[in-house]
């Protein structure tokens, strides 16, 4: 990465339909191996008949429900969240020209969790909607608080200031959960399933609300993605080339709290996804947009996936939260972006597709 922060791709722009097909090819074998293993007694090789159409593992009823519904839940929740979360991420990095931004370090995941918990504490919500709606309100709201805070008095938004200040927000709003949580005991209960971050214990009813979202989310930051493009080459130049830059920039945000939003309501806040799925993808695209973002997405889904498929296996019978693993893959990543000498800020190429 050079000085300023800007990463050139190293794949040709040719190359890179190959690279997708391979990153495919990687999220393919992880989906078939997430079928296939859990943390319970089903063997793997039960699994596999089960897969093969075996016209006898076909008729048991136990595998039918722990293959067909929960383990196909499953990877259907992290094929959802791992995309929204990498995009989100490229689309918060690009928009701040920040390469630290995620919505976990921002505070987005963290005003979504504490939207839900207030929404179950105190308003009934008790249904998938209604959590979708909480969380992608308070993910707003978290982002705008953010916002607020690192521009305070006036000031110019740093890439440094904007991180201090979604880490302070971000801890005072897990702050606020935790003490909601202890102080009501129903809706902790109602919570736990997901506060630290699972993709265990999921309701499929929950994706038939959740996919939509993403899925929209994704095709807006896809339709965004010349703009933003056009953006960080400056805000005259995004003037010139017929942008608003004050509607892109809250198009995005908006694009960005309805994924983290849809994310946090499925499988909990997951930090540090959205930080390391942008920067793989920047070695393949550099500063093509359109790529970064759809590449972003993919390996958001394969890191989210793999995370999720060790997370069954580190304490078999028991279960590790995903969010643990990705923090442990995560916190290193992070610590040579803090300390490497080096500004924190990103330029983009003249190329938004």
């Amino acid at each position: 990465m050079s000085s300023s922060g800007r990463c050139p791709s190293l794949i040709p722009k040719t190359g890179l339909a190959a690279v997708s097909l391979f990153l495919s090819g990687i999220l393919l074998a992880l989906a078939f191996g997430s079928l296939l293993m859990g943390a319970g007694s089903t063997p793997a090789s039960d699994a596999l008949a089960y897969l093969m159409f075996d016209p006898v593992a076909r008729t048991d009823t136990h595998l039918s429900m722990v293959i067909g519904e929960l383990r196909f839940s499953r990877l259907l929740a992290a094929l959802l969240v791992g995309s929204a979360l990498g995009s989100a991420g490229a689309m918060l990095q690009a928009v701040t020209r920040n390469p630290l931004a995620e919505t976990g370090i921002l505070g987005i995941n963290g005003g979504a969790a504490l939207a839900v918990v207030a929404g179950i504490t105190y308003f009934n919500a008790v249904t998938a909607f209604s959590w979708l709606i909480w969380s992608f309100g308070g993910a707003l709201a978290g982002c705008g608080l953010v916002l607020l805070v690192s521009r305070a008095k006036g000031r110019q938004m740093t890439p440094m200031r904007l991180v201090l200040a979604g880490i302070a927000l971000g801890a005072s709003f897990r702050g606020l959960t935790s003490a909601i949580l202890f102080a009501n005991q129903v809706s902790y209960d109602q919570y736990r399933f997901w506060v630290l971050g699972s993709l265990a214990g999921l309701d499929p009813v929950m994706i038939r609300y959740m996919g939509p979202a993403v899925i929209a989310g994704l095709f807006g930051a896809t339709l965004l993605a010349r703009p933003v493009s056009a953006l960080l080459l400056g805000d005259d130049t995004a003037r010139n080339l017929g942008y608003s830059p004050a509607l892109v920039r809250l198009a995005s945000a908006g694009v960005v709290t309805l994924l983290a939003g849809a994310s946090v309501a499925l499988a909990g806040p997951i930090g540090f996804l959205g930080l390391m799925a942008p920067h793989g993808a920047r070695i393949f695209t550099g500063p093509r947009m359109l790529s970064f973002i759809l590449v972003s997405a993919l390996i958001g889904a394969i890191l989210l996936l793999g995370a999720d498929m060790m997370a069954r296996v580190v304490v078999k019978p028991f279960e590790t939260p995903a969010s643990v693993l990705v923090a442990i893959m995560g916190s290193p990543l992070m610590i040579y972006l803090a300390w490497r000498n080096k500004p924190l800020a990103m330029k983009a190429g003249t190329r938004g597709r």
